[in-house]
């Protein structure tokens, strides 16, 4: 037994003694002893190879990790981690995360960002937090997260978005007027004038006169969007805001099915012309296939709180572009500017809400999915 445990000490978790039958109680204390040997001899080397492959993952990710002991002195980091504080991990290991600047990380809410200058690199992180347990020990988890890089591609994406658009409602102004122009002006030089110049002058004339108004009216819309105020809370009624609004609507009859008595704190004013978008846009979904519109509300309790759900529904085609939708002046109607719904949109956020479309389930038809905090956001 002595020689027994002794190998089992050294590892040697194989022990094969030979027994005159499988009934003898010793010949199975043996075999259990086998087993349990076994069993760990799988589960340490299983062991062994999660720690090397998460050491593997560690060194290969692009965030900056560190580990801190219950002390605030740093066991591990990583090799974007040492790129980071520029210094090599002998240099680091054992050091205070006061002295590494990292203090703060060590405490306050998360996930937050980060506008920080590192020794080896400064822009804005994204900051996450864990706690775990080693040897019975408390330690925290800190992970960094360059969005510098991201920030500035989904910067560039945008520019380039918008100076297409730009572009392309600028020109389908500036091409008719530029050849209008020129044509009037040939006109002007003829001698003689032919009998209906006057008339071909005057259609000219009105043709530059829309055109440059629409390119103002363009302007103006851009203007929209980038002066959003902040919103002035008051307190709402749902069931009356939903009512006053949907009277506005005299093309066609809208449905509402009423909902829980609820109130909140909105601008009066921003949410009125975001529920009149949603409604119209319904509505002209609705009678290309001579549909109808509904609308309807409830209550919900998430994570991130008390949230009021204003649904408008509509039985039209549905949405074919779902990727344009909220991009600045994309537009599928002839009259139409493009800003609506992204308009929407920043009115439903500047609350702490969303907005979301999606095709009915098993239906044609949209619902515009709108939702706003019940208490008004910090």
């Amino acid at each position: 037994m002595a020689n027994l445990l002794a190998g089992l000490r050294e590892g040697d978790y194989s022990v094969r003694l030979r027994t005159k039958a499988t009934r003898d109680p010793l010949g199975l204390v043996f075999h259990e002893i086998n087993t349990l040997g076994e069993t760990l001899h799988r589960q340490r080397l299983d062991a062994v190879e999660a720690a090397a492959l998460l050491a593997k993952v560690m060194e290969t990710i692009d965030v900056a990790a560190f580990t801190f002991d219950g002390t605030g002195k740093l066991k591990l980091v990583n090799r974007s981690g040492q790129e980071l504080l520029n210094e090599e991990p002998d240099e680091l290991i054992g050091k205070t995360a006061e002295s590494l600047g990292l203090q703060d990380c060590l405490s306050g809410s998360v996930p937050r960002v980060l506008d920080r200058a590192f020794p080896g690199q400064g822009g804005r992180f994204e900051l996450r937090r864990s706690e775990f347990r080693e040897s019975g020990l408390p330690h925290q988890l800190i992970v960094l997260s360059d969005l510098t890089r991201t920030l500035r591609q989904e910067e560039r994406q945008a520019w380039q978005r918008l100076v297409q658009v730009l572009r392309h409602e600028i020109n389908n102004s500036l091409a008719p007027i530029q050849s209008l122009a020129g044509t009037l002006k040939r006109l002007a030089n003829r001698d003689p004038k032919p009998d209906d110049w006057r008339q071909d002058l005057e259609k000219g004339l009105t043709v530059i006169a829309d055109r440059s108004g629409a390119l103002s009216r363009f302007m103006a819309s851009y203007a929209q969007l980038t002066r959003l105020p902040h919103p002035t809370l008051g307190t709402i009624r749902i069931e009356d805001w939903i009512k006053r609004v949907v009277e506005l609507e005299t093309r066609t009859e809208v449905n509402i099915q009423a909902g829980s008595d609820i109130s909140i704190r909105a601008d009066g004013d921003q949410i009125d012309q975001l529920l009149i978008n949603l409604v119209r846009n319904g509505v002209d979904a609705a009678k290309e296939t001579g549909g109808e519109v509904t609308v309807f509300w409830k209550e919900l309790d998430t994570k991130s709180g008390a949230f009021v759900e204003v649904v408008v529904r509509d039985s039209g085609p549905g949405i074919t572009n779902t990727e344009n939708l909220f991009v600045p002046f994309f537009t599928t109607k002839p009259d139409g500017s493009g800003i609506g719904l992204v308009l929407s949109r920043q009115i439903a956020e500047a609350h702490g809400g969303s907005l979301v479309l999606t095709n009915r389930d098993n239906e044609p038809g949209c619902d515009a999915v709108l939702r706003l905090p019940i208490h008004a956001p910090a």
